[in-house]
């Protein structure tokens, strides 16, 4: 009888054990999966292109190429210049541009290293292609 109460007593033993590791297996993914949340959060850069005379330019093509990938998006401002990129790796590096016409701006790097998840970048096709 002895040895029956023994086995019991492992028994139950495992059982808490097993249940306490599974509560302890799923607080530590809880909380993994927030933190890659909060970390993986997708970027937006958006802004105006601009004119030599800042004035903004509808049509502009701006041009985000991703560095590491070399993956382009292309995207056409609106008739205010606007434009916008959004669903954006904040772990990748990305450099982006404009062109309208015979102009285009000085390319800008956004960083991975750049923790902000809404970029500002306003643009000034002010170069001609050749001068890039």
């Amino acid at each position: 009888m002895a040895f029956s109460g023994d086995r019991h007593m492992q028994q139950s033993t495992r059982r808490r054990l097993a249940a306490l590791a599974s509560v302890a297996l799923l607080a530590f993914l809880a909380t993994a999966a927030h933190a890659r949340q909060e970390k993986g959060q997708l970027r937006t850069v958006h802004g105006t292109v601009y004119n030599a005379s800042d004035k903004p330019v509808g049509s502009a093509i701006v041009y985000l190429k991703n560095v590491r990938t070399l993956a382009i998006r292309t995207y056409i401002s609106d008739s205010n210049g606007q434009y916008r990129f959004s669903g954006l790796d904040p772990n990748a590096d990305y450099r982006i541009h404009a062109e309208h016409q015979d102009l285009t701006s000085t390319t800008r790097t956004i960083s991975s290293f750049d923790s902000r998840h809404d970029i500002l970048l306003d643009l000034k096709v002010n170069r001609k292609k050749s001068d890039k």
